[in-house]
């Protein structure tokens, strides 16, 4: 297959191409991608930007995850969570009781260790 030529499960979105464009220019000019195979549904790209902040993306293959990576300048890829990257991660101010849900508006439930 030629370089300019990408199969149809390659194809991916503008506006994910774009929203992950974004978060790189946003978080310090270069972020790590860790991509999660999810089922059916796809791959999920996790974002740590270079500042610590997560993000995240859903991809339709592990093919469009990988062409994802490869398009956006500053993204690498790393096969697993290890221990330098966890540490990196620092959540957005508000980001657990976003990912929380209903037990976020609980009166004991603990705050992120960033928000203190």
């Amino acid at each position: 297959m030629s370089a300019t030529a990408a199969p149809a499960s390659q194809k991916l979105s503008p506006s994910v191409v774009d929203s992950v464009k974004g978060f790189v220019a946003d978080h310090g000019g270069s972020a790590t991608a860790v991509l999660q195979p999810i089922g059916r549904v796809g791959v999920r790209v996790t974002l740590v930007g270079a500042d610590g902040v997560l993000g995240d993306r859903i991809v339709g293959s592990m093919e469009s995850a990988k062409a994802l990576v490869e398009t956006v300048n500053g993204l690498s890829e790393t096969e697993e969570w290890d221990r330098e990257l966890i540490a990196k991660v620092t959540p957005a101010k508000g980001h657990w009781a976003k990912m929380a849900g209903w037990v976020a508006h609980q009166k004991r439930f603990p705050k992120a260790r960033n928000e203190k």
